[in-house]
């Protein structure tokens, strides 16, 4: 399958992925003991507790929870810790919501149903699925009645998840609500993602994991693979742990490292400095090569600052900021590293002399002050390439009475007092 293809329908039809079998923290380099690991520096509050209720957002009608639009907000946000920036990027893409009471709960474990969905929606047949779940298909697995009389919504699912050999041949059961295991995700993840036929010429591959052993080895193959793509690891102490289940909130992380490794035509991230404060529902952004670009913010904008929550009046210009846009709006800011506090001053003179750089900008200004003593004193400040002049400019001959506001000792506006 395309690569192009698989994105676009990760992006448009993730909303079971996110409730799907195990995910990149879960498969992530841990500590060994299950508790305070950390993925990319973020800390990871690892229960695996829970189990699902069925009020689940996720099912064949995709309601985001709200109504409309996008829901970047959850009641539980406290709880999501380490995950919230994959959460919220999945999120701003209006793929999944979270719960009809307005929680995601980050730590509850993911049923094979719920995997095999997001698998479906990852190669984007959502719409297939849902057309077949429309008409009268026949499942020839022992518990179809149990499927077909809890998730009506799921059959045409597993009837896709059929035709393109996610299932294993000697599957007799689908086991809907039985929780998706490490393994379990790894395998249907590698499936959905093409590479099967590459799985199985890596059969014979030595894991080195110390519960290698635990891993069936018909499914060597398949961690190999999740290995070698980056989608998983094992843990610090060298363990795999195939059979441990997984958690919502893992599953953000591990659709964030199979997201950089497809292309995206709808959303894109974007890292530079914010030229000036959030205005008119708007930033911009000067990036590592001086580009400017200017972007619009999604009402429903989630913003870190400082590490919590804020909203767009507490961005400063300055701040390093890594921006996240779908559909060309601004769905995600976290400041990376907050600007000094600005400390306004003003001083006032009379214009002595200015100098300015290559292209005619105006880089120094000085100023002369007369002294009690008599005499006069003058001072030399650096002008901001934003420097804004106040009054007649044509004024500005030397003698000229100024007053000069300063940001942090760098000139940014000139008044040119008449």
């Amino acid at each position: 399958m395309k690569k192009a293809m698989l994105k676009k329908a990760a992006v448009t039809s993730i909303a079971l992925l996110t409730l799907a079998g195990g995910a990149g923290s879960a498969f992530a380099d841990g500590k060994g003991n299950g508790h305070n690991e950390r993925e990319n520096g973020k800390q990871e509050d690892r229960n695996n507790g829970g189990k699902n209720n069925g009020n689940s957002n996720v099912n064949n009608k995709g309601n985001n929870g709200n109504g409309s639009g996008i829901n970047l907000h959850f009641k539980d946000e406290q709880d999501l810790k380490w995950a919230m920036e994959y959460i919220i990027r999945l999120a701003s893409k209006g793929v999944f919501n979270g719960y009809e009471d307005g929680t995601f709960k980050p730590q509850q474990q993911i049923t094979r149903i719920e995997s095999i969905v997001a698998a479906v929606r990852l190669m984007g047949l959502k719409e297939q699925a849902e057309s077949q779940a429309e008409m009268s298909t026949k499942l020839n697995f022992k518990d179809a009645d149990q499927l077909t009389k809890k998730y009506p919504w799921a059959v045409g699912y597993v009837a896709v998840a059929l035709e393109k050999d996610l299932f294993n041949e000697t599957d007799d059961a689908i086991q809907a609500d039985k929780p998706a295991t490490r393994l379990f995700a790894a395998t249907l993840l590698v499936k959905a993602l093409g590479l099967e036929a590459e799985a199985k010429a890596k059969v014979n591959s030595q894991l080195t994991f110390k519960d290698a052993k635990s891993i069936p080895a018909g499914s060597v193959g398949y961690v190999e693979v999740a290995l070698e793509k980056n989608l998983i690891t094992g843990y610090e102490n060298n363990t795999f742990r195939p059979n441990q289940p997984v958690t919502r909130a893992e599953l953000a992380a591990l659709l964030d490292r199979t997201d950089e490794q497809l292309p995206d035509h709808d959303a894109a991230a974007i890292t530079g400095t914010l030229k000036v404060s959030a205005s008119a529902g708007s930033i911009t952004v000067v990036k590592a090569d001086n580009s400017e670009v200017a972007l619009a913010l999604d009402p429903n904008v989630f913003i870190f600052r400082n590490n919590v929550k804020a909203t767009a009046a507490a961005l400063k210009a300055g701040d390093e900021v890594l921006v996240r846009t779908y559909q060309n709006k601004v769905v995600f800011i976290e400041v990376t590293k907050a600007a000094a506090d600005q400390v306004v001053t003003k001083d006032s003179g009379k214009f002595d002399s200015y100098k300015v750089n290559s292209s005619g900008r105006m880089t120094i200004i000085s100023i002369t002050k007369d002294l009690t003593t008599g005499g006069t004193q003058k001072y030399s400040y650096a002008v901001s390439p934003e420097v804004t002049v106040i009054g007649d400019a044509a004024l500005l001959e030397v003698g000229q009475a100024l007053e000069l506001t300063l940001t942090n000792g760098v000139v940014t506006a000139i008044k040119v007092v008449s």
